[in-house]
């Protein structure tokens, strides 16, 4: 029993690598005639967009992980079934719930490695890729969903905890090693009255004493004096503009926050996400799209589970002229419809302001009712 459970976790691996490695080819083929339309003489040329196409390799590999387990295991068990070597291992004794465990671990090898791969090399490789397109463009490293860069809210608070001031900064360009140009500041107080504009040239990650710190260079700051509202009578009030070659100035932010928009929240890594999410509450702001984000994080390698019991029913079902391609055909279309449902239920959870962990964990349940449905039904049968 245990040389037939080695003999069919070995071939189910060997069937979804095989089908990840067809799949992400097929993307990145895609992948790379989408870049077509970019390309630049003397910037943005074919080399770049190699490059950046085999960095998001990983990020492929990841997103269909699930599909190439499924349709790995419809092949594999498919090739068994046809060559009679399943009702052998019937008849020797492996019945639904013995097949039911070894696939199960085979599951949860390729659940381990994904989660792996999805938080140590995708996100790494991600972020990377992003900076390539848009550092050959001369962009440097900018926020791909607004031209003038990255927009981030900042909270100052008091020895007491509570809100001082609040700061809305944008910064145009942000590297990976620390750096950034074209910082623009405007401070509010509690009140939300605007006390100061900001600009510096650049600026350096650089902590003080242990806390978050950047040294900007060539600061012109306009410091705008507080109106009373009740005050009807003219007043003496000026503005004030200072001017420093360099400045240390305290803030929440670090370059991972700054240049957490460059990457897609489905394909960062979990930690970065709850970092980023904290901000966000602390701040104020919306957090649902990276929290819909973080717990796919959690339960989208768990669908690989989910799709080899969805494929464990191929294996009884008779093999006739043409069945082998027939299986095939359905697996992948059952791998679309799960990849639709995932996508579906992201825009309308975010839409209907699901809770987020229903949001990530509707798709695997429903294909995961579909999969014990139809074993259950075969254990009948």
């Amino acid at each position: 029993m245990k040389t037939l459970r080695r003999y069919l976790m070995r071939e189910l691996l060997r069937a979804a690598a095989l089908a990840l490695f067809a799949l992400v080819a097929l993307f990145a083929f895609f992948d790379l005639l989408s870049q077509v339309d970019d390309l630049r003489p003397g910037g943005y040329g074919l080399p770049q967009a190699v490059a950046y196409v085999l960095l998001s390799l990983p990020s492929r590999a990841y997103e269909v992980m699930p599909i190439a387990a499924l349709l790995g295991a419809v092949f594999a068990l498919s090739q068994l079934a046809a060559n009679s070597e399943f009702t052998i291992m019937r008849v020797s004794g492996m019945g639904t719930r013995a097949l039911v465990f070894a696939v199960v671990r085979v599951g949860l090898v390729l659940v381990l490695a994904t989660y792996a791969f999805g938080e140590l090399v995708a996100p790494l490789a991600e972020r990377r890729a992003q900076e390539v397109r848009a550092e050959s463009r001369g962009q440097g490293v900018i926020s791909s969903r607004l031209r003038s860069g990255v927009w981030v809210r900042d909270t100052v608070r008091g020895e007491d905890g509570a809100v001082d001031r609040w700061r809305f900064i944008n910064v145009g360009v942000v590297r990976q090693d620390g750096t950034s140009e074209h910082w623009k500041i405007f401070e509010f107080d509690r009140d939300f009255r605007l006390r100061s504009i900001g600009t510096a040239a650049a600026g350096r990650f650089e902590p003080a004493d242990g806390a978050p710190s950047w040294r900007l260079t060539d600061v012109v700051e306009t410091r705008l004096p507080v109106v009373p509202a009740a005050q009807t009578a003219p007043a003496d009030l000026r503005t004030e503009i200072v001017r420093s070659a360099e400045r240390q100035w305290a803030s929440a932010l670090t370059p991972d926050i700054l240049g957490v928009m460059l990457v897609q929240p489905e394909r960062m890594a979990a930690v970065e996400l709850v970092r980023y999410i904290a901000h966000l509450a602390e701040n104020r702001q919306d957090t649902e799209p990276y929290e819909v984000a973080l717990w796919n994080k959690v339960f989208y390698p768990l669908a690989i589970l989910v799709m080899l019991l969805l494929a464990l029913p191929f294996a009884y079902l008779q093999v006739r002229q043409g069945g082998m391609s027939l299986k095939i055909f359905a697996g992948v279309m059952l791998g679309v419809l799960f990849y639709m449902l995932n996508k579906l239920f992201a825009h309308l959870g975010v839409l209907h302001t699901w809770p987020p962990l229903a949001i990530a964990a509707l798709p695997s349940l429903l294909v995961l009712a579909a999969a014990l449905g139809a074993l259950y039904w075969i254990e009948r049968r």
